[in-house]
């Protein structure tokens, strides 16, 4: 008659030990890929977010720029809408300031310049209106910027006002 083979307790716990192991990578791997997931989506979000910081303080600027123009105008303050977009046109001295809104970008322009700034490239909506209060013209410049990442959730909406000096 033929003996069973002994498996000794130690060959045993190696078996387990072994099995024990491959449990802890398949856990250490799961967790790991959700954590990099979790970074990921993080990352991500804050770049969307220095996006939209940047273009908030670009816009911001930009607009206490316009206002100081319009503050600083020496005649009438006019808007024109042109084949081309929409032009307001503020006197200061014996040059001219133009604002233009064309091909969704806002461009600023001295008359005796060559050359015309670039303000915002990519911009949804920009329409400049004036109004008469109580004898002094007020100016409302509104803005809608694009949202150059999805992931903010943030609308980039902005109005300034400005009153032009009494003649």
């Amino acid at each position: 008659m033929k003996a069973l083979p002994v498996i000794s307790k130690t060959r045993r716990t190696a078996g387990i030990l072994l099995i024990e192991c491959l449990v802890y990578i398949g856990v250490f791997a799961l967790l790991t890929g959700i954590g990099f997931a979790a970074f990921y989506l993080c990352w991500d979000d804050s770049r969307a977010m220095i996006y939209a910081t940047d273009d908030i303080g670009s816009a911001l600027r930009t607009g206490e720029r316009w206002r100081a123009d319009v503050r600083s105008a020496t005649g009438k303050i006019t808007v024109e809408s042109t084949p081309a977009g929409e032009l307001l046109r503020i006197p200061r001295g014996k040059d001219e300031i133009f604002y233009s809104y064309h091909n969704g970008a806002v461009r600023r322009k001295l008359a005796s310049a060559n050359f015309s700034e670039l303000l915002f490239a990519k911009v949804n909506a920009s329409q400049m209106s004036g109004e008469a209060r109580s004898g002094v013209t007020a100016w409302r410049w509104e803005l809608d910027l694009v949202v150059r990442r999805p992931e903010t959730h943030l609308p980039l909406l902005f109005t300034f006002e400005a009153a032009e000096p009494k003649p």
